[in-house]
């Protein structure tokens, strides 16, 4: 990282001295191993006589020609180069030798372990192009690129523009010449190269009469496993969703979509040229959550190719607006013309959750982002920008109208089509199409950081008639009361189901909001705030309502109903209002029927926190038998081959304690007490082997064993998973050293990380103090990916509470921050937030010991 950052004030000044025009790119992929080289030229306007700088990172730039006249190559230094004197129109060339990425950050570089083929990929957001060719690194310079490569010929090569023709040149290589791009950020360009495999035998005809050809593609060893017709069906439901809603025909000219290894991120928008986690091809069953993720990842990145790459943000301040856009009409798409009508409950357990727990964090900003540097926008790829910015669009949208909104939009893309625009852009036809003026809204809901909290204030008279129900505000302290357009529903048992007897909607502000419609009306048994998931806050319930609510937790109706009570109370144990121990009995009743994949798996990592982390440690080991016990009980009943079977199995293998538990998950390596309609394929025995890794059941040697037998790059990241919980004193060592050093991939690196979030605090007791010792220089050293992995995944938050152990981790974390507010501020701002949940926790554990 150092040297590679890039200021606002120095992008809004070069966008002030230069326009971009054309780039031509000629790369060679067939250099070597590590390296490849790029000749570059670029097309561009300048004010006469100013002075500006390119964005590169190379392993060495060789020859620089700027309007004609060669630069001395030697004034490559800190990532830039510097363009002097120049006139009103030029053209610099740059020949340059780039590193091959095992960050998956730039040019990304796999070998397959399966054939021993070479696979590439670019991921290029934030600032990564740089990393493969010279460029002015920032969205607002948009251009269009012509990329001519040459690699070998058995492979193929992908890029915004359709695949040409290789042309070969006789010595096994070949080349590929690209037409030129649709105007886009150099950011949004993309080469994927190799011997990828796929499909590409359908089209979606455009409302523009044209047909646009569809490819779908993975590595040739996962071909087998690629499902074309579910692909090509929800991508074309995608389209005429878009289409008609947008108002603008797609406006590429093809649409690929290459599912990749080694992917950090789920997917990226490259306009035309997708690129997806390749965990997104079905090598095995795959969960329903991961079957919806899949879904709504898909839909996600169609949006973006008219919110986003079509229109542009100006800077990276509006990245919360283009990926919450992006999430919000991924669901809207889902549920209004995919086979997923039920998206929104899916929302409210996946980004919902995640916007307000990391909104509660010390590092929580408001959704419209100060984004003053690069490395700043690096780490606000949260939950903030993506989960809390769809959930106020959601809001947004039940104040103004869904067509009201959506006419906004339509007419800020016709505004904007091909260039760069801004939030202000966007709120100007809103207030046009909805009559609404935004300006308060906007202050109160896009600046303002923070989540209120909604609670019902209930007066009833003896006979148990409602005198009054108001809606408390109250400020977290960060943020005001804000607006809300709020449903409230009254629930009671009818026939033996818990159904909706009473509703209204109403938009509330202030601290206290009056609901007349309920007042003079028999109390219903259960009364939600916020009955359809419009608001976003943290919904509190009153104790005759949660109480019937956990005890008809099987009789709802309604789903979404249903998981709105379920994240309550997950809100209220992680506010210390609900007892880690009450709260695991919540979820233990709710597994046996919940049939929504994402609920399922957002509960059972719920009760894992809840049972090993928030639980008070002197009585933790008796919850966690009592808990593992009814976990296998719910398996026992499982229905034979449903996905919540699939689920509870796995959940088996994390909450088992007793030897005679592990000895059970064990057996099925062998065919031994399988379920019944539960397949152990390829990844159960991976999670099987870490389960018993993680417990101290099996070694190296195991673990080694089981990738001869799967030596595939699933097999790649379970083993480096497997390896990571090893209790091992000796092997935790080098696992150490891994994370910490940059001997291992990115996807190996954070596999380790994951599996020591596996491990015991026992096991962990030397790394409280490595991980503050090592956690500046982890930053300082690496890129930002491989920085983060280890500050996230890797702090020891199992020691929480364990000052049996000779741990304070809380008071080890409150000492580096107080003695590193100098160091990197997106470093400080990682390490907070580890620290501030290992808080969070320190006070769960003591509300749990009173119980």
């Amino acid at each position: 990282m150092p040297g590679t950052n890039l200021q606002r004030t120095e992008a809004m000044e070069r966008s002030s001295i230069v326009s971009t025009h054309h780039y031509r790119v000629d790369l060679d992929l067939t250099v070597s191993d590590t390296t490849f080289t790029a000749i570059t030229e670029i097309d561009f306007s300048a004010k006469p006589g100013a002075s500006t700088f390119l964005d590169i990172i190379a392993n060495s730039v060789e020859a620089v020609n700027l309007n004609g006249t060669a630069v001395d190559p030697a004034a490559f230094a800190d990532s830039r180069f510097p363009l002097t004197d120049l006139a009103e129109e030029n053209t610099v060339r740059v020949k340059s030798t780039m590193d091959y990425s095992r960050t998956g950050e730039g040019l990304h570089r796999y070998v397959d372990p399966a054939d021993g083929e070479a696979y590439l990929y670019s991921q290029f957001e934030v600032a990564d192009a740089r990393r493969v060719f010279a460029n002015f690194e920032q969205p607002d310079l948009k251009a269009d690129f012509t990329f001519t490569v040459k690699a070998p010929e058995s492979w193929r090569v992908f890029s915004n523009s359709p695949s040409p023709e290789p042309v070969p040149a006789g010595d096994g290589t070949a080349t590929w010449s690209f037409t030129p791009t649709e105007r886009m950020s150099t950011y949004l360009t993309s080469i994927i190269a190799g011997p990828y495999d796929g499909y590409s035998n359908d089209s979606y005809h455009s409302v523009d009469g044209r047909d646009i050809p569809l490819g779908v593609w993975a590595r040739k060893s996962l071909k087998e496993y690629l499902d074309p017709e579910e692909l090509f069906l929800i991508t074309k439901q995608g389209f005429e969703f878009y289409e008609a809603n947008y108002g603008f025909p797609y406006p590429f000219r093809k649409y690929d979509q290459i599912f990749c290894p080694e992917y950090n991120a789920g997917a990226m928008e490259h306009p035309g040229n997708v690129t997806i986690v390749e965990s997104y091809v079905f090598r095995t069953k795959p969960t329903g959550a991961m079957i919806d993720r899949r879904l709504i990842t898909i839909l996600h990145e169609q949006a973006h190719m008219w919110f986003g790459d079509l229109v542009t943000m100006k800077w990276w301040d509006d990245l919360w607006l283009n990926e919450s856009f992006a999430e919000y009409m991924s669901h809207l798409a889902a549920v209004n013309n995919t086979a997923l009508t039920d998206a929104w409950v899916t929302f409210l357990a996946s980004e919902k959750s995640w916007a307000t727990q990391e909104d509660q964090l010390p590092s929580t900003h408001p959704i419209a982002a100060d984004a003053v540097d690069i490395e700043t926008v690096l780490i606000n790829f949260d939950g903030i920008t993506y989960g809390k910015g769809a959930s106020v669009l959601k809001q947004l949208v039940a104040w103004v109208g869904q067509e009201e909104f959506l006419a906004g939009v339509r007419a800020y893309i016709q505004q904007n089509a091909w260039g760069n625009a801004t939030l202000k852009d966007l709120l100007v036809e809103l207030e046009k199409s909805s009559g609404r003026d935004l300006s308060e809204w906007t202050k109160l809901w896009l600046e303002e950081s923070g989540v209120n909290v909604l609670s019902p204030v209930i007066s009833t008279d003896d006979d148990g008639v409602v005198q009054s129900l108001s809606i408390l505000q109250e400020s977290d302290g960060r943020s005001s009361l804000r607006p809300h357009r709020i449903g409230v529903g009254g629930y009671d048992l009818v026939d033996g189901r818990l159904v909706r007897t009473i509703s209204t909607e109403l938009d509330i502000a202030g601290e206290t909001t009056e609901v007349p419609e309920f007042a003079g009306k028999k109390r219903a048994a259960l009364i939600l705030v916020n009955d359809g998931d419009y608001a976003y806050g943290k919904i509190r319930m009153d104790e005759d309502s949660l109480d019937t609510a956990i005890e008809h937790l099987d009789a709802f109706d309604d789903h979404l109903a249903r998981t709105q009570v379920l994240l309550s109370a997950w809100n209220m144990c992680r506010d210390g209002l609900l007892s880690a121990t009450a709260f695991t009995a919540i979820v233990l009743k709710a597994l046996p029927d919940e049939t929504d994949g994402t609920v399922l798996r957002q509960v059972i990592a719920q009760l894992g926190t809840a049972t090993n982390l928030y639980s008070a440690p002197a009585g933790r080991e008796n919850l966690k038998l009592q808990v593992a016990n009814q976990i296998f009980q719910i398996l026992d009943s499982a229905e034979p081959g449903s996905d919540n079977q699939l689920q509870i199995a796995s959940a088996a293998m994390r909450f088992a304690v007793t030897d005679e538990q592990f000895g059970r998950v064990r057996g099925w390596l062998d065919g031994v007490g399988v379920p019944e309609g539960y397949e152990v394929d390829a990844e159960v025995r991976w999670l099987i082997h870490v389960a018993l890794a993680a417990a101290g059941y099996i070694g190296e040697d195991e673990i080694a064993a089981e990738y001869e037998r799967d030596n595939t790059s699933y097999g790649q990241i379970y083993s480096a998973q497997a390896r990571g919980a090893l209790p091992n004193p000796e092997v935790r060592e080098q696992v150490w050293a891994d994370i910490t050093g940059d001997t291992v991939s990115n996807t190996v690196q954070r596999n380790l990380c994951l599996g020591i979030s596996r491990s015991s605090a026992e096991s962990l007791v030397p790394y409280a103090e490595r991980y503050f010792a090592d956690a500046e220089a982890q930053w300082d050293n690496h890129t930002v990916e491989i920085a983060k992995n280890m500050l996230e995944y890797a702090f020891p938050i199992q020691l929480t509470g364990r000052t049996d152990l000779g741990v304070d981790l809380v008071g080890l974390g409150e000492e580096w921050l107080a003695e590193h507010a100098g160091a990197a501020p997106a470093c400080v701002r990682l390490v907070s937030e580890s620290v501030d949940l290992a808080a969070r926790a320190l006070k769960a554990q003591e509300v749990d010991a009173t119980v």
